[in-house]
């Protein structure tokens, strides 16, 4: 019931943030990170080969149609500034 609050503790010392006591090493934190890495992997609900091809037609068309899109927009642009510029 008795829970210490921020004056209980106010005579406590508080580790610095860069001391040796809580820093690890290069290799340790590396070693974590990569623990860390694979566990998070480990979790991603990878796609079946149908599905990745279906993204990437989805991906190419709408790039395709996008640069089409584009390309319009800007011969249309090129086309009002020459009209009101001239050549």
């Amino acid at each position: 019931m008795s829970e210490p609050t921020s004056a209980d503790s106010a005579g406590a010392p508080t580790p610095k943030r860069g001391s040796k006591q809580q820093r690890k090493g290069l290799f340790a934190r590396l070693a974590l990170f990569l623990r860390q890495m694979v566990a998070e992997l480990r979790k991603v609900i990878w796609p079946t080969r149908k599905e990745l091809i279906t993204y990437t037609w989805v991906v190419l068309v709408f790039v395709v149609v996008m640069a089409g899109l584009i390309a319009l927009f800007d011969l249309g642009m090129a086309r009002v500034v020459f009209a009101i510029f001239g050549e």
